[in-house]
């Protein structure tokens, strides 16, 4: 499996459209792939702003290597420092070799949703229609409840607020949803659960920048 690492330009005019707009994000991220991909392919995306100098990081996994010339040519990727070990695009393989009882840190853009069991007619709302959670304790409680399910138990998290993400699809179809960024340290519990869970990703609005699991060595 590939992961991709890539800076992004903020002088380039569609760097900034796009990073507002996830459904055009999403045709830029998949203009590096075949138009065919097999159909238990899935590619996952997150785009990161690196806290203390505003730059923005999009990562890219995919079983598929990637072609990221394209964007390269278009001034759509920060470009190479010449005097600079530090690769743009830079793609590697990744190995996700996890054992039980391992603890790591993990980042985590997510949709919490749950599934409404009865109408809520003051609110125009449908059973069996899927709602944002926008509290916190029901936020932790759906992460816990992907946990248990995909081999891995939460330590401490963070919680951050990312509001809705807004776009427009190209026969003028509107996109919102609501998206929190988890972060902090689990423990495996299931090695192979876990590897799937990276693999297929955590989630709903998964071609839109949310479920991609990101794993590290705690330190």
């Amino acid at each position: 499996m590939y992961l991709s690492r890539l800076l992004l330009n903020p002088r380039s005019r569609q760097v900034h459209r796009e990073s507002g707009d996830p459904y055009q994000q999403h045709r830029t991220v998949m203009s590096a792939f075949p138009e065919t991909l097999p159909e238990d392919e899935r590619v996952l995306y997150r785009l990161d702003v690196q806290p203390r100098t505003g730059q923005m990081v999009l990562l890219v996994q995919s079983h598929t290597e990637p072609t990221w010339d394209g964007l390269a040519e278009k001034g759509y990727l920060l470009p190479e420092d010449p005097f600079s070990e530090l690769r743009n695009p830079a793609v590697k393989v990744i190995d996700l070799a996890v054992q039980a009882g391992q603890i790591l840190s993990f980042r985590l853009r997510a949709n919490p949703t749950k599934r409404l069991m009865k109408d809520i007619p003051e609110r125009n709302l449908k059973k069996g229609q899927r709602i944002a959670l926008f509290e916190e304790p029901e936020q932790l409680e759906w992460l816990q409840k992907k946990a248990k399910n995909h081999g891995f138990a939460i330590g401490n998290v963070h919680i951050i607020d990312e509001g809705f993400k807004r776009g427009k699809t190209n026969d003028e179809q509107r996109l919102a949803f609501f998206a929190v960024r988890f972060e902090g340290h689990l423990q495996v519990t299931d090695p192979n659960a876990l590897v799937q869970a990276v693999e297929c990703g955590i989630g709903p609005a998964k071609a839109f920048g949310c479920g991609l699991l990101s794993l590290a060595r705690a330190g």
